[in-house]
């Protein structure tokens, strides 16, 4: 399966955890579960912030 980022359609995608993955194009986290899409945004200190709330319901709950 080749991924491809949500946010910038970038296919330099790493995988950081089950299910979880990194795009080194626009610096953004997104994991896949139970087919819905969560998008983060790394702050500075490390933490996640949800990004979900920008991206269209039925973009959010589509297949990667």
């Amino acid at each position: 399966m080749l991924l491809q980022c949500p946010n910038c359609k970038c296919k330099d995608i790493g995988k950081i955890g089950t299910s979880q993955y990194y795009c080194w194009g626009c610096f953004i986290e997104f994991s896949l579960a139970n087919n819905k899409l969560d998008i983060f945004q790394v702050e500075e200190d490390g933490t996640l912030s949800s990004l979900n709330d920008l991206f269209e319901d039925e973009y959010v709950e589509a297949k990667l």
